[in-house]
């Protein structure tokens, strides 16, 4: 059976397994877990000695409970990532065996925060450097103690790249042979103009 919150695929084994140990917990316990997993996707600190208590109850081992918190992490990010309205989720988790009051509270807490899950989701989304400069040398190399003659020239490149999780300068060196400089040339060309391509 394919799920849309699981991109229109089958659920995965091991929320299945995760999805009966939570029905073990009470469905006020299951909405103040699901506020304690949300917090977290949205960039704040989980409190795991409010989840320990939460599924304390159910005597939950260390395992079931990272278990549980990656199955609704899953679900949550999963539903969110596809769009998945609140209505079709809590059906869907329903035909997975996830009791209706349980699936009730899961999509309280994702329907009051969707917007903002799918917010960070996207600002968490790949992000890729940006180069602020490139520096280049050619030095030529005409013998070395090793060889009495060499005659190849060596190219050195200096990146410098912005790191967009840090916003600071990171500087990337590396020295190439006139072999693979040409390599690395022609593949720079090909990527601006599979790039030029999508502008």
């Amino acid at each position: 059976m394919k799920f849309r919150f699981c991109g229109e695929l089958d659920c995965p084994d091991w929320v299945l397994a995760e999805i009966a140990t939570l029905a073990k917990i009470t469905s006020i316990k299951m909405k103040l877990l699901c506020a304690q997993v949300m917090k977290d996707l949205l960039g704040g600190k989980m409190d795991y000695e409010k989840v320990h208590k939460l599924t304390a109850d159910a005597k939950f081992e260390s395992g079931d409970i990272k278990a549980s918190v990656a199955a609704l992490n899953f679900i949550l990010s999963n539903a969110a990532k596809y769009s998945v309205s609140g209505d079709v989720l809590s059906n869907e988790l329903q035909q997975l065996g996830l009791p209706k009051e349980h699936s009730t509270a899961l999509c309280k807490s994702y329907g009051d925060n969707q917007r903002s899950l799918q917010e960070e989701l996207r600002r968490k989304s790949l992000r890729l450097s940006h180069f602020e400069s490139i520096e280049w040398r050619v030095d030529y190399i005409i013998g070395s103690s090793e060889l009495k003659e060499v005659n190849e020239p060596s190219i050195q490149l200096l990146l410098k790249k912005r790191n967009p999780d840090t916003d600071s300068i990171e500087k990337v060196t590396f020295t190439l042979s006139e072999d693979k400089f040409r390599v690395f040339l022609s593949d720079l060309k090909q990527a601006k103009g599979i790039m030029d391509g999508l502008a």
